[in-house]
């Protein structure tokens, strides 16, 4: 090939600087492989990516007992449901369950660290966030700084509902400059409070994306720290605001979904009942991006004809059951009377698939049958539910399966993913805070504060939505079991304890399998009641998974600091729980 003088030129030249380069050390400094500098770090696209990644362990990544589901921690704990299954499989659980919690357990371990993880993600974005280079601007710096701070709160508020004070730990204490001198001697609720304060001031209306937190969830997530604390008229003047006028970061009006199935369908994603909610999505070529927390958590055994195939966890309880039935007036049995032989649901517990089994024909909530699967009602779109077929074992979990949260036959292959060793991974999101939940705490502070009426308006609104006969699971074009549901009379409102009653029951049956029953009971400073009389009836239908369980007051309500975290720190660092 020829070339030019001035090519010659240019091409010796720069063999020239070659040479010269290689002649110096520096280019030994090679640059570890995958390292970010900090100006990518801090440049807009770097602090938005270091943001989807506080977001994406909402779901607890590879520590799936820190995810805001609270399947164990909430549900199984708070009697919604067995821990189910085998006893020997993932038998870490099986203390939980019975309420003999072991500071050595690796999924206390699993909590603890999966949230501190999601704690330390925005602290490190927070700190970056001064050196925000120049094409981040002031907007978008209070916007981040904002939906960070919305995150560490919930982190906390999770920390906090389970295990207590844990040390408090923001972005200006690191490696090397004392955090590991912090304690869990100070009360974490005021800065959970700020950072949910913070984000509520400072967070817009609505979002480039669905799924980030707006102005609105950091109101309801406030209010209900307010109402943890037992704030009422702090949270009830917050209710009443989102109630009013909050809608979705997409820009919707908040409601409730029609049909109350619908909450639940990966298909009807970000509605207008979804104030906030883990985001997940299937086929992206990572299963930590579906829905990895509730892969254990399907019938048993289904086949290539029902969902998951694996593993039978999270058996919904024989009391959660029992708690949809119905009188004649179609309202609950708020007397506890649901658990009795004339009332308690007929299954077909001992029964294999085979054996002709009678369904119960007694009057119940239609909610019943979108929470719990069972034998002979239609299982969302795959089968009628065929009873022992689809249990792993029954004298340990009982005759029902999980319903809601499990994806549809018609979600195969797009909503759903199978990539891994189980299809139970899915696009669906988790809802953490939804507008059936805001209206149902309003309601518990008209109750306290304000106006019995207003309460009664309030969960009846939740009531009506559940009797929408276009939303009940039915069954040759009828509707699959005997559903009867109403609203409450005026009478049943009349005063504080009947009205408090009603609204505290009513979360159980519309929230129930979410991960929230444990910590109502706690907080209502029922758990000792309400828990030993769950344990009492469920323990003589099965004796060996609960049999001689009991909860201890003063003591369950909150998780052990885990051993691990003591030992390394020290016992003058942290101070365990009482009774521990």
């Amino acid at each position: 090939m020829n070339m030019s003088l001035k090519t010659k030129a240019v091409v010796a030249s720069l063999s020239l600087a070659a040479i010269v380069f290689a002649c110096k050390d520096s280019f030994l400094d090679v640059p570890p492989t995958g390292q970010i500098s900090s100006a990518q770090l801090t440049s807009k696209k770097g602090l938005e990516g270091s943001l989807i990644s506080v977001y994406s362990h909402l779901n607890g990544r590879e520590w799936r007992m820190a995810s805001a589901t609270n399947w164990v921690w909430g549900s199984i704990r708070g009697g919604d449901a067995n821990k189910g299954t085998d006893p020997g499989d993932f038998s870490d659980i099986n203390p939980i369950q019975r309420y003999e919690y072991l500071s050595t357990q690796g999924v206390l371990l699993e909590s603890w660290r999966g949230n501190y993880e999601g704690i330390a993600r925005a602290n490190s974005l927070l700190a970056l966030m001064p050196k925000a280079t120049a094409d981040v601007s002031a907007a978008d710096k209070t916007r981040m700084t904002a939906e960070a701070r919305f995150l560490r709160g919930h982190y906390y508020f999770q920390l906090k509902r389970n295990f207590g004070n844990t040390p408090y730990v923001d972005e200006s204490v690191d490696y090397g400059t004392g955090i590991e001198k912090v304690k869990n001697d100070a009360d974490l609720w005021p800065k959970i409070e700020a950072d949910l304060k913070f984000a509520y001031d400072n967070l817009p209306e609505t979002q480039s994306a669905v799924g980030r937190a707006n102005k609105w969830a950091a109101a309801a997530y406030l209010a209900k720290v307010y109402l943890y604390q037992k704030k009422y008229s702090e949270a009830k003047t917050l209710f009443d605001l989102v109630i009013a006028n909050g809608k979705t970061s997409g820009g919707k009006k908040y409601g409730l979904v029609a049909k109350y199935g619908d909450v639940f369908r990966a298909s009807n994603d970000n509605n207008e009942e979804s104030i906030f909610a883990i985001q997940n999505a299937a086929n992206t070529g990572s299963v930590n991006n579906a829905f990895p927390e509730f892969d254990l958590n399907y019938p048993y055994n289904t086949g290539p004809n029902g969902p998951g195939n694996c593993c039978g966890f999270f058996q919904p309880s024989f009391e959660l059951a029992n708690s949809y039935r119905t009188n004649a007036n179609g309202l609950p049995l708020l007397d506890g009377s649901y658990n009795s032989a004339a009332n308690a649901l007929k299954t077909d517990m001992g029964l294999d698939s085979k054996t002709a089994f009678t369904p119960d024909a007694g009057n119940v909530d239609p909610r019943l049958d979108w929470a719990v699967g069972r034998r002979g009602i239609p299982f969302l779109d795959w089968q009628d539910h065929p009873g022992a077929d689809w249990i792993r074992n029954q004298p340990n979990g009982g005759p029902y399966s999980p319903k809601k949260y499990t994806y549809y036959k018609s979600d195969v292959g797009s909503l759903q993913d199978n990539s891994s060793w189980t299809p139970g991974y899915t696009a669906q999101n988790f809802t953490i805070i939804r507008f059936a939940d805001v209206l149902l705490m309003a309601a518990e502070c008209e109750v306290e504060v304000g106006s019995l009426t207003k309460a009664l308006e309030y969960v009846n609104t939740v009531r009506r939505r559940a009797s929408n006969a276009a939303g009940f699971v039915t069954k040759g074009g009828a509707p699959a079991a005997k559903y009867v549901i109403s609203e409450f009379p005026a009478s049943a409102f009349a005063e504080k304890a009947s009205a408090r009653a009603a609204v505290q029951f009513e979360r159980k049956l519309e929230l129930s399998g979410e991960g929230h029953r444990f910590y109502d009971l706690v907080r209502w400073g029922t758990a000792n009641t309400e828990v030993n009389n769950y344990l009492t009836y469920e323990s003589k239908l099965l004796t060996g998974a609960l049999g001689g369980a009991k909860f201890t007051p003063n003591k369950n309500e909150l998780l052990p600091i885990p051993q691990d975290q003591i030992d390394l720190l020290g016992k003058d660092v942290l101070k365990q729980n009482p009774g521990y």
